[in-house]
């Protein structure tokens, strides 16, 4: 389970690894371009129901921790669907991975603290 630590905020924010290594690869883009936009996630089930956005500035702190040392493989559609997402009105949307199986599209269903809005 991975964190970000975002500006000043004690509250962390945790993430699966494998989601916040492909989110992480979208915002350090974004950012390094000198371009702000939001970042939402709805909230996990042990939480209060709704969902959390953050204004993302490239001068607020930001730190990504990972629990696992190695660096997984990227799905270069899932960074394409999350970059999507980043460049539209509403920022950056974390939504569940999808694996092409050939005939349909199935979700990441692995744990994670964060919940993931369904791709439309």
């Amino acid at each position: 389970m991975g964190t970000i630590y975002y500006g000043g905020s004690a509250t962390p924010i945790h993430i699966d690894d494998r989601a916040l290594a492909h989110l992480k690869v979208v915002v350090a883009t974004k950012l390094r371009r000198g371009e702000s936009f939001t970042l939402s996630w709805k909230h996990p089930e042990d939480e209060a129901r709704g969902r959390s956005t953050i204004w993302l500035h490239p001068s607020i702190p930001l730190r990504f921790v990972f629990d696992d040392p190695d660096t997984p493989d990227l799905s270069r559609e899932w960074l394409e669907e999350l970059a999507q997402t980043a460049n539209s009105s509403g920022g950056i949307m974390l939504v569940a991975e999808q694996i092409d199986s050939g005939e349909h599209e199935v979700p990441d269903t692995s744990p994670q603290v964060v919940e993931l809005a369904d791709a439309d």
